[in-house]
């Protein structure tokens, strides 16, 4: 599963060949969740209130960059690296 970013121990990644929605997955410890791209819902999974407030702050900059990562990955194409949360 290709890593996209990684911020505040926080990975982000998603895998080829994924089912729809369209989403990511985030990493914090060991808390795993699928983030849906539309909405930032929680698919599968938690992580704890603040990583996920990070993570929801992050994707809201970066819609299109995901929307985008999630279209190549189905096409099989590699993925962009998206800049952290700062």
């Amino acid at each position: 599963m290709p890593e996209i970013s990684r911020f505040y121990g926080i990975i982000i990644s998603m895998f080829f060949s994924e089912h729809n929605p369209p989403h990511f997955h985030a990493q914090y410890g060991e808390y795993k969740a699928s983030i849906k791209i539309e909405d930032f819902a929680i698919a599968e999974g938690n992580l704890p209130p603040k990583a996920l407030a990070l993570v929801i702050e992050w994707a809201s900059l970066h819609k299109e960059e995901l929307k985008n990562n999630w279209n190549a990955a189905r096409l099989g194409n590699s993925l962009k690296k998206i800049e952290p949360l700062h």
